[in-house]
């Protein structure tokens, strides 16, 4: 388990640091929290309509969080700008609100008004201010970070498909969770030995001989870029069954590269099930 797991993890009154996962650098420094909160779901507003007899009280309010509050999304969080706009910047491209880590120009984020700021879970690595900085793996990281959200997902929203947009509103893939207790068991003896891409990379490869087993999650998955599978993306994009995460635009195409690595690391008879890759 790589993933820090906010809604575990993340406790009131204690310091943290969040570090840009791709290059280690502080993006927000020692931030004490009194109030860590999960944000409602994306349809909360239409709900509310249901259960008040009254206009909707909240059709004017935004969740704003303050300066020592946390709010909790399915891919992101929302921070209190507060002082950190010495460590993260938008582009200089004009209109554009992203927020970029100074060190490798990752994309994190985005502003969302003048001082709230939405940071995506899987562009930061949140630790206890008293740990030092652990670099993980980006591949390694962002697998487990996407199969800990379809599991979480699935199993308080019974959802098992997903659409993967980017931050640029465009839909990068299709996915059908199918099994998120899958176990998959593996030896040098197979795979590693003949260099094939395995699913968690070379940082995880077991010594000679040796079977190791890992936890993971079977996907079906259907790629959406230059226009592939435009028909069938725009079905369950109106479909209220399927749900939507989103992730900046990059990480959606490295989220594309992993899962065709995983797929290629399968036996050819494997591979496909009906028109989706497995």
């Amino acid at each position: 388990d790589v993933v820090f797991n906010l809604r575990e993890s993340l406790k009131p009154q204690k310091n943290y640091v969040f570090y840009c996962q791709s290059c280690g650098n502080a993006i927000v420094k020692d931030r004490k929290f009194r109030r860590v909160l999960p944000l409602p779901s994306e349809n909360w507003s239409v709900l509310v309509e249901e259960w008040c007899c009254h206009p909707n009280p909240f059709a004017r309010s935004t969740l704003h969080p303050q300066h020592d509050d946390c709010f909790l999304g399915d891919t992101f969080f929302l921070l209190n700008s507060g002082d950190e706009s010495n460590v993260s910047e938008p582009p200089k491209s004009k209109g554009s609100s992203r927020v970029i880590c100074k060190r490798c120009r990752t994309t994190l984020g985005e502003t969302l008004s003048s001082d709230t700021v939405k940071y995506y879970l899987t562009e930061l690595t949140i630790q206890p201010a008293e740990e030092h900085f652990t670099p993980t793996p980006r591949s390694q990281f962002l697998q487990s970070m996407v199969a800990h959200c379809l599991g979480e997902l699935s199993s308080s929203r019974s959802t098992f498909r997903f659409t993967v947009k980017g931050d640029d509103g465009k839909i990068y893939a299709l996915i059908w969770l199918l099994n998120s207790d899958t176990v998959l068991v593996e030896s040098s003896a197979s795979s590693f030995s003949h260099g094939a891409s395995t699913l968690f990379g070379d940082v995880l490869m077991p010594s000679s001989g040796v079977v190791e087993t890992w936890n993971a999650v079977k996907v079906l998955y259907q790629p959406c870029t230059k226009s592939r599978n435009k028909d069938l993306a725009e079905t369950w994009e109106n479909d209220i069954g399927v749900h939507s995460l989103t992730l900046p635009s990059e990480t959606c195409l490295e989220l594309l590269l992993t899962l065709a690595a995983s797929t290629a690391s399968l036996p050819p008879s494997l591979r496909c099930l009906n028109s989706f890759q497995v």
